[in-house]
């Protein structure tokens, strides 16, 4: 078990709680189900028996000590949503009133688990730690702000709220993700290579080589050029 931090936390209730982040508590919770409870100085969002389920819908590096801690005495599952399809709503200084609706290009598959799972990717290895991914039906909030978000030319996300859960997937060990890696990938295979098998960006494919490699479901075997060379482990 990976060690416990030593720094004390503060206490975080739904006081700044987000609508996609209480749409996911209000759809994942059972009626026996405790939410917002105390557990080992961190409130959690729903504790079932021994099983704590925690949603992130942001950076999972601001949640790594806490999992650390958590995962010491409780089996923990992490709910992570991903956008499969979403909308670009654009609103007025109140936060309601709508200016424009669109749909994005961009379509998310639950390989971009991996783009956060660079966090702590040896946590796979726990057998009480899983991770849930949603593949969800978003919209997200943008308000004007100038003088931020410069590539977007002020405009700002505000927040993000839940239309559809349309897919889910447990995964729960390195068996799990190994089965994320395309039958069609080579034998012996570079991110490079990776990229074009699961029709990924390079850089998502990096970051699914390296979370690979620590769950030990792939290994290093050589170079091409420049890029490493993997193959899979034969040990799982």
């Amino acid at each position: 078990m990976p060690s416990r931090p030593t720094e004390t936390h503060p206490i975080i209730g739904t006081l700044n709680e987000k609508p996609l982040h209480a749409a996911l508590k209000t759809l994942l919770a059972k009626p026996s189900d405790n939410l917002e409870v105390e557990v080992k100085g961190y409130v959690v969002d729903i504790l079932r028996d021994d099983l704590i389920i925690e949603i992130q819908t942001g950076s999972f590096s601001k949640i790594r000590k806490k999992l650390i801690n958590l995962l010491d005495q409780h089996s923990v599952r992490l709910v992570y949503p991903i956008p499969r399809k979403k909308w670009i709503v654009k609103v007025e200084g109140d936060g309601e009133t709508r200016i424009s609706r669109r749909k994005s290009p961009r379509r998310g598959a639950v390989e971009d688990i991996f783009t956060e799972l660079v966090s702590f990717p040896y946590l796979i290895k726990e057998k009480n730690f899983c991770i849930e991914v949603l593949l969800t039906q978003e919209e997200e909030f943008r308000k004007h702000e100038p003088n931020r978000a410069w590539r977007r030319k002020g405009w700002v996300t505000q927040e993000r709220r839940l239309l559809e859960v349309v897919d889910r997937h447990l995964l729960c060990n390195p068996l799990d993700f190994a089965a994320l890696l395309p039958e069609s990938i080579q034998d012996e295979f570079t991110s490079t290579d990776l990229a074009h098998a699961t029709n990924q960006r390079r850089r998502l494919a990096g970051q699914m080589a390296y979370c690979l490699r620590e769950m030990e479901v792939i290994k290093v075997v050589g170079k091409r050029g420049r890029a490493y060379l993997y193959s899979r482990t034969t040990s799982l």
